[in-house]
């Protein structure tokens, strides 16, 4: 009993209805020339994931109906059968996926576990299924879950094996990356595998949506939970396995447990004739690797910026070089991303700006082949403290003056941006997200924060891998070495305002990404004082962060759509 399977790991752009079905049908086309028998697409895959409020929209509801209609309608001559994602719009509107044949809808499967905790809203956009789904397709029994049904224990697939005898499970998924995930997913998939005694497909989405990025990483797991086959990863990819099954059938057979659970939901069961022709010879497993942590981090930045600028309409990007670690990554990632020709670095030195950190930026640029601008800011700089010389008078030189010169650099930025087309990358990190350390309108102004969700100590790491990417080096030995400084005043460095940047992100750490109170994080080794007064810096720079520019979400808790915590607050965690 040997099924073939592909696993269409594509990169969905949302509302995008026709051509995700035409990509759909590229590898529909394909999948038929290597004799797939089962293809199965992602999560939402007809108009994108996450759609957020346009599902409550009428007409864009009515044209994800209809292009999954037009899909199907298109695969008249298959033989093959197609599970895709879609919204389903009915009686309500469900997160759902389509069973095609022959041209014909054979039917749709409802999700049940529908997620509403970090990035996801579920509970605002989509009413629950109740009914799980079997697929007798030949004689092979397939049970269908979306994304976190199969995250769930209990959740459909336990009534799809045990009521609906299904020796198969496939589960389509839209699950955004962050540092770890992709092991976390095999192993939670493996449990089920073992738990129930059968494989199950796993096809993920792949791709940059605003904030997300999704990594494919699709993975195929045998009866026993080990990974048999697995995609590549942030990239699109067709992964065809040869599955047998006649194992597993064993292996159930051999676990009575199963036949104890009493109260299993009752199973719809949908007969699919005459889609199945055995492969005539097995192809080769392909089982890709799984990089280290870092290397995926990294790799998710890459995508995500290559997506957002290609599916928002850009072509290049601008951004300001100061010099220093961030700005030198933040370019750095742009140019492995969209290519040194589709990059603009922009050099604004001020009256404090340093000959090393001018030297550092120009060799950065040299460094990448990207095109290097100096635009210096003295006269604007001049110009402002002139207009505001009489109403300042008799007051010292304080953050105002420094602030100025950031928002100098910032219209610039923006100018450009106006008269070229250029999109303004911001080059913050969380740390200086975390605590405020940013100027509003000035070094946040711009349209994408590439590092946004990369705590200081991993920018650093991050710049290494960086530097190993290249053929030799590109960001300077010297910007590694170098106190972090703003340069905004004669002799400033970060660290006269923050402490070392190893102690602030293991305290943001536990207060942001963990939720730990003050309490836990002192017993951790840290100052009372030093705790509270960065949880201070954190809360009282909300405002700052609702203002930022969205950025790649990679860690367990990101500032956005993630994290949301009122900009009016009294709560004091003391």
């Amino acid at each position: 009993m040997v099924i073939r399977i592909g696993l269409g790991q594509i990169n969905s752009i949302v509302g995008g209805m026709d051509e995700n079905v035409e990509k759909i049908l590229r590898y529909v086309e394909e999948a038929e020339e290597n004799n797939v028998q089962l293809l199965v697409f992602p999560e939402l895959s007809i108009c994108g994931y996450p759609p957020e409020d346009l599902v409550l929209r009428l007409d864009f509801l009515q044209a994800n109906v209809r292009a999954v209609e037009r899909l199907a309608q298109s695969t008249t001559q298959k033989d093959l059968v197609l599970i895709v994602g879609f919204v389903d719009f009915k009686d309500d509107v469900y997160n759902a996926a389509a069973i095609i044949h022959r041209g014909r809808i054979k039917a749709v499967y409802r999700k049940s576990i529908l997620p509403n905790y970090g990035v996801f809203d579920e509970f605002r956009y989509f009413a629950r299924g109740h009914k799980p789904l079997v697929l007798n397709v030949d004689g092979i029994r397939i049970g269908l879950t979306i994304c976190e049904d199969i995250w769930v224990p209990e959740g459909p697939m336990s009534a799809e094996v045990i009521g609906g005898s299904a020796n198969l499970i496939i589960n389509i998924s839209a699950s955004p990356f962050e540092t770890g995930k992709p092991r976390v997913r095999e192993e939670m998939v493996g449990v089920r595998a073992r738990d129930y005694r059968v494989p199950v497909v796993y096809t993920n989405l792949v791709g940059g949506q605003d904030e997300l990025v999704f990594d494919g990483h699709s993975f195929v797991v045998d009866h026993t939970g080990k990974v048999i086959s697995r995609a590549r990863g942030f990239e699109e990819d067709l992964l065809i396995v040869d599955l047998h099954l006649e194992e597993a059938v064993l292996a159930k057979l051999h676990e009575p447990r199963r036949r104890q659970v009493e109260g299993t939901q009752e199973c719809e069961i949908v007969d699919i004739e005459g889609a199945l022709k055995p492969p005539e010879d097995l192809i080769k497993t392909r089982v890709e690797p799984l990089k280290d942590d870092l290397d995926w981090t990294l790799e998710a930045l890459i995508l995500a910026v290559k997506d957002y600028v290609r599916k928002n309409g850009f072509q290049k990007v601008v951004l300001g070089l100061s010099g220093g670690i961030d700005s030198s990554l933040t370019a750095s990632i742009a140019t492995l991303a969209l290519g040194p020709e589709n990059v603009k670095g922009v050099l604004m030195p001020s009256r404090y700006t340093s000959k090393e950190s001018i030297d550092d930026a120009l060799a950065l640029g040299k460094n990448l082949g990207i095109q290097t601008l100096t635009i210096p800011i003295e006269k604007a700089f001049q110009a402002f403290l002139e207009t505001l010389e009489e109403i300042f008078k008799d007051l010292p030189h304080d953050t105002t003056e420094e602030n100025l010169q950031a928002r100098i650099r910032g219209n610039i930025l923006m100018a450009l941006s106006n008269k070229f087309g250029w999109l303004v990358l911001v080059p913050g990190n969380k740390s200086e997200m975390s605590v405020g350390y940013a100027t509003l309108y000035g070094d946040m102004a711009g349209g994408f924060a590439v590092i946004k969700d990369i705590y200081k100590t991993d920018v650093y790491k991050l710049a290494n891998l960086v530097n190993r990417r290249f053929p030799k080096p590109v960001i300077p030995e010297r910007v590694f070495k170098k106190p972090p400084t703003a340069e905004l005043r004669p002799g400033q460095t970060d660290q006269e305002k923050l402490p070392p940047y190893e102690i602030l992100d293991d305290i943001l750490r536990m207060y942001i990404d963990e939720d730990k109170p003050i309490d836990f994080i002192v017993n951790e080794g840290y100052d009372r004082d030093l705790v509270k007064s960065v949880i201070k810096m954190v809360k009282n720079s909300e405002y700052k962060r609702r203002q930022a520019a969205p950025g790649v979400k990679v860690s367990p808790r990101a500032f956005g759509k993630e994290r949301r915590l009122p900009i009016t607050n009294h709560y004091d965690p003391e």
